[in-house]
């Protein structure tokens, strides 16, 4: 949500910047219904000021015996025309608060301008692309090969863009949560929660999942929806809350399965675990004071980097344009892990800072003595573990069809050092 008085200081600013974002200027259409509003706030002030006179008069004429008749037909008046101002300024303020949700937030002046992942821009590259002497297999191939990647079961019982895993790859995947949740708790602090899997309409607002992408989601007969990321219930604890700033910053981490759509991917990784309907992740949630934001994606960058460093999986890390930057997010750096099958770079992982953008849809603010304000959210994947299971495959696989273990993950997978062998 955006800040109109921001917006009347600078409208030229900020529509550059919505344009930037593939939309259009908007500035005047949106001052234009605030002024309606705050016309009709000033109405509202002059009629109920009147109105509390004319009660006084009132009041008095009937205790001097004198005729009020004409008063009190202009109290009348008034009364139905309050009634008709606040009708009007109640529709104003609906409409404009309609208009703001639909808006993406504003970007930070570094990041690269463009409309799509080609205005992206590499930050850094963290080991070398893995290489073979036998020409590598996707992972679908290496997990079915296995026996223990099942896409045609998951067909079965729920559809396309399933999967069922099975015996070593199932023990990974637990391996793997572990494994993530241990780290950002023990080296980097956060603190471990687990959340429910349905949210209400009015947190998907809050993170800025609605109303704009309802069609990437699921939602329930009851009108809760299956949650696309963590990130919404961790970001939304803070909802309607004013957090004293001595309990800043708060710092969270949750696995939870993920429920998209993908409405937007027809015809897009339709084999394999890359985009799946369901899938498994470990999510980062910081709430900071707004001057500690950009601070605090570094660090929620060297989180995320920690686990494929610790997984010695080849990686980059890529600063978003701005026409590739999720709705409420001002930065987002993304992660990629080398997918060898493919000859390029994958995301695994999204950090983005989202400044006071989502804090203010969810009244989610710090308090400082006197000093009150909006705090700053942030939230990324620690990782996306169906995505880490894929490099796994890749990256890790052996000539003769097994898949080697992370030395990290051994101890997590009970001594198993090879998918496909007889241990464990």
């Amino acid at each position: 949500m955006h800040d109109v008085k921001q917006i009347k200081k600078d409208p030229a600013a900020f529509d550059r910047a919505m344009e930037s974002r593939g939309g259009g200027p908007v500035a005047s259409n949106l001052l234009a219904v605030d002024g309606r509003r705050r016309n009709a706030l000033s109405q509202l002030q002059k009629l109920q000021y009147r109105r509390n006179e004319i009660a006084f008069l009132v009041a008095r004429a009937k205790r001097n015996e004198v005729n009020s008749e004409e008063l009190e037909r202009e109290a009348a008046e008034i009364k139905q025309s309050i009634v008709q101002v606040e009708e009007e300024e109640a529709s104003q303020a609906e409409m404009l608060g309609e208009m703001l949700m639909k808006l993406p937030n504003v970007p930070l002046k570094e990041v690269p301008v463009g409309s799509d992942e080609s205005a992206n821009v590499c930050v850094r590259c963290v080991g070398e692309p893995t290489r073979f002497d036998f020409p590598p297999r996707p992972h679908y191939e290496v997990g079915e090969t296995l026996g223990m990647v099942d896409f045609e079961g998951a067909v079965r019982i729920s559809g396309s863009r399933f999967v069922v895993l099975y015996d070593q790859i199932a023990r990974l995947e637990r391996a793997l949560k572990n494994f993530m949740l241990d780290i950002h708790c023990r080296e980097f602090g956060y603190r471990e929660v687990s959340v429910p899997f349905l949210v209400n309409t009015k947190c998907m607002y809050g993170t800025g999942q609605l109303p704009k992408f309802d069609g990437d989601s699921f939602c329930t007969t009851d009108g809760r929806w299956l949650i696309p990321t963590a990130e919404v219930p961790l970001t939304n604890l803070v909802r309607d809350t004013i957090v004293p700033l001595e309990k800043l910053p708060l710092r969270m981490t949750a696995y939870s399965a993920c429920f998209r759509a993908e409405a937007g991917s027809a015809g897009r990784d339709t084999r394999g675990m890359i985009r799946n309907h369901q899938f498994a992740k470990v999510e980062l949630v910081s709430i900071v004071h707004p001057s500690e934001g950009e601070q605090e994606l570094e660090r929620m960058m060297q989180a995320a980097e920690n686990i494929l460093v610790k997984l010695q999986l080849p990686y980059r890390v890529m600063l978003l344009s701005t026409g590739d930057m999720g709705f409420s997010a001002e930065k987002t750096y993304d992660l990629e892990v080398w997918i060898p099958s493919e000859n390029k770079y994958r995301e695994i992982s999204s950090c983005s800072l989202c400044g006071q953008f989502q804090a203010r849809r969810m009244a989610a603010r710090y308090k400082n003595g006197a000093e009150k304000g909006f705090v700053s959210t942030l939230n990324g994947s620690g990782l996306a573990i169906g995505r880490t299971i894929v490099a796994i495959l890749e990256n890790c696989q052996l000539i003769n069809k097994k898949v080697e273990i992370p030395e990290v993950l051994i101890p997590y997978m009970n001594g198993i050092r090879e998918l496909g062998s007889n241990d464990g």
